[in-house]
């Protein structure tokens, strides 16, 4: 294992490390140059019913963080921007 493994980012556990490498995102470096909202769309297209705790889970991931200290500014970012890729849901 080397240090740019996906499972050494905070939030990642094995279940979301194998799908996100299955939607192409191999290493922490992927994840960082994606950014959280475009491997949550992408990991969307796998699954519909990717959720709120799996984006911020992906942002605290590329900040190095766990989810629940990302800041209150940012968490409602991510909230805004699930509203509003998500047809139907206000």
């Amino acid at each position: 294992m080397n240090n740019d493994d996906l499972s050494l980012l905070p939030n990642i556990e094995k279940v979301l490390k194998d799908r996100l490498i299955e939607i192409g995102i191999k290493t922490a470096a992927d994840l960082r140059k994606a950014g959280s909202e475009n491997a949550f769309l992408a990991l969307r297209e796998i699954d519909p019913g990717a959720c709120i705790n799996e984006l911020m889970a992906l942002e605290g991931a590329v900040q190095n963080i766990r989810w629940h200290h990302l800041d209150e500014t940012k968490k409602q970012e991510l909230r805004e921007f699930l509203r509003l890729v998500s047809p139907g849901k206000k």
